[in-house]
């Protein structure tokens, strides 16, 4: 498969598909996260231990930064899937970014857990959640994660078309040309763009952190 450096892609979701919506896979249970599930948290993102042991301080800056000052609350937000052993395979948080807009943080299947309808049934606890104030919904993407971005598509975010949010540049466009190589016909001509909302673009124009 073709591969392509590390680039930006923002979503929003204005409006849910609750037609998205499936349940959890027999065998598997979903909690919020506790202290004890940090270190699997800090290390979920990654495929592989030394990726995840390169990139921990970064994770732990993350977590100092964005979560720290309402730790009770990333506790609470934070939900972890396990399998029949107790491991924890996927993970997947809400979160008000800079206290105004709610994002998805850290949404990850292990790979040897993906295809199971994990992702999908931990999205959809998520997205349930939620409350009609809490829309629109954003996140941040990297277009090598074309699986879920199809997944997301089906759950009702568009992708967004301005060229910058805060300290990042979106790529869309370049995006664009990688993601119909890779994905299937449908599912990229399923996708579908639209414009940030004035106040969301007006609140990232100043901001010198990344929290989504």
């Amino acid at each position: 498969m073709e591969s392509m450096p590390e680039k930006n892609l923002f979503m929003m979701c204005r409006e849910i598909k609750r037609t998205a919506f499936s349940s959890m896979p027999e065998g598997f249970t979903i909690r919020s996260m506790k202290k004890e599930d940090m270190e699997a948290w800090l290390a979920m993102p990654f495929d592989d231990e030394a990726t995840a042991k390169e990139y921990r301080s970064f994770m732990v800056d993350y977590f100092n930064r964005v979560y720290l000052q309402d730790e009770e609350q990333f506790y609470n937000k934070t939900l972890f899937v396990f399998n029949e052993q107790n491991q924890p395979v996927a993970t997947c948080a809400t979160w008000k970014a800079y206290g105004e807009f709610t994002t998805i943080h850290w949404f990850k299947v292990i790979k040897e857990y993906e295809g199971q309808g994990i992702g999908r049934a931990l999205l959809t606890i998520n997205m349930d959640g939620l409350n009609s104030c809490d829309y629109p919904v954003y996140l941040h993407t990297q277009p090598e994660s074309f699986r879920a971005i199809k997944l997301y598509s089906d759950f009702g975010f568009q992708l967004l078309t301005d060229k910058r949010f805060g300290t990042r540049d979106n790529h869309l466009e370049e995006c664009l040309s990688y993601l119909e190589k890779v994905m299937p016909s449908q599912d990229f001509h399923q996708l579908t763009l639209t414009e940030a909302p004035a106040d969301f673009k007006k609140a990232l124009k100043d901001v010198v952190t990344e929290e989504f």
